[in-house]
């Protein structure tokens, strides 16, 4: 049906166009029926002058000159810029939020999804199901305790297998297999690793009888897993401890035979002499029988020869305090900034955060010394 013969069926005035409509729409450029003789963007490429805004200088609305192909330094500097000019007071507002709330720093490990203080689902390593494993080997991967701790509430009778008391040390079993701790079935969980920057006035215990300060008190609220330090730290000694209910891997990271480096800032009380540090890198007997050396002992500053930075693998408990009290200097501060790998960087005193999938990967590796 014909549109006049339409509006006549209907009753309705035939539409009468103003004078101003059919300015502006003269006015308006006039797109090509081949694609020729437009851009990218489906504008025509001919002005109103019947010139090509490319050779015209024309700028975009991003406000760059897009026939500026020989300055592209020049071209990009002026993408930065609206058409209102520099970046608003709101803009600059908006930037600094971000970086106050941490956004920036989710960008120095890798992946711009990563938040550090929101728990991960790592990927678990595959195993078989049909494969015995050690009583106390299971409880610890469950985060019931350590493998040591496990081998003494074995003793102590407070573990069941299907219903039968285990007391033996060495029980295996399989994944098919119930096992009770405490009248309590005892179940897997999802692996948690948590990196803390550990301040001082604080024990590196789980529960502590004289009511103080626990680290398990400063991440309190980070996850449900019951989670556990890996090695022991002084309550005045600072730096880096990582907890986690990954039984296997902390016996890895803290057993001797597998000698994971340590990195220690030790603040002593006087300068330290040539001689000593010599004694130091030779070895230094803390007990009877027992003698204890330093990989590697270097100045922090060469003007202060009281600040000293202490590579060790030994896991004996306060070795570095025990060293140096045996040649009579007396430690100020005590921090550890590497340990197996892990560091402190970018985690200030007192914080924590989750390690990537990557930190966890190369722990489970032993990539690290």
């Amino acid at each position: 049906m014909e549109p006049k013969e339409w509006q006549a069926n209907s009753g309705e005035q035939p539409y009468a166009e103003s004078e101003q409509h059919k300015q502006y729409r003269s006015q308006r450029p006039r797109f090509q029926s081949q694609g020729r003789n437009r851009d990218y963007h489906g504008y025509n490429r001919e002005n109103r002058d019947g010139q090509d805004y490319r050779q015209s200088g024309y700028r975009s609305q991003a406000g760059y000159n897009r026939n500026d192909r020989e300055n592209p330094v020049g071209r990009d500097q002026q993408r930065t810029r609206s058409n209102y000019g520099e970046r608003s007071e709101q803009q600059n507002f908006r930037a600094r939020g971000r970086q106050q709330n941490g956004f920036h720093k989710q960008q120095r490990h890798g992946n711009r999804h990563y938040n550090p203080t929101r728990q991960i689902n790592y990927e678990e390593l595959p195993f078989d199901p049909t494969k015995p494993m050690r009583l106390n080997k299971f409880l610890a991967n469950a985060g019931i305790c350590s493998r040591r701790e496990a081998d003494e509430f074995i003793q102590a009778g407070v573990v069941s297998v299907n219903g039968n008391v285990v007391t033996e040390l060495g029980t295996k079993i399989t994944a098919a297999d119930r096992v009770m701790f405490h009248d309590q079935l005892v179940q897997m969980e999802r692996k948690v690793y948590i990196l803390l920057n550990k301040p001082k006035d604080c024990v590196t215990t789980a529960e502590d009888t004289h009511a103080r300060t626990t680290v398990l008190d400063i991440i309190k609220g980070a996850c449900q897993e019951r989670v556990y330090p890996v090695g022991r730290l002084d309550r005045n000694t600072t730096g880096v401890l990582l907890l986690t209910n990954d039984g296997e891997l902390a016996t890895r990271l803290t057993h001797p035979k597998f000698n994971k480096k340590k990195i220690y800032h030790v603040k002593l009380d006087r300068e330290l002499t040539d001689e000593d540090r010599q004694q130091l890198l030779q070895g230094i007997e803390i007990e009877p029988e027992l003698i204890i050396k330093a990989d590697a002992v270097e100045f922090v500053k060469d003007d202060d020869l009281t600040q000293v930075g202490v590579e060790i693998h030994s896991g004996q408990n306060r070795v570095v305090r025990r060293m140096f009290e045996k040649l009579a200097y007396r430690i100020i501060k005590l921090d550890r900034v590497f340990f197996a790998g892990l560091t402190k960087k970018n985690l200030a005193r007192g914080k924590w955060r989750f390690l990537t999938q990557k930190e966890v990967n190369m722990l489970q590796m032993g990539a690290f010394e």
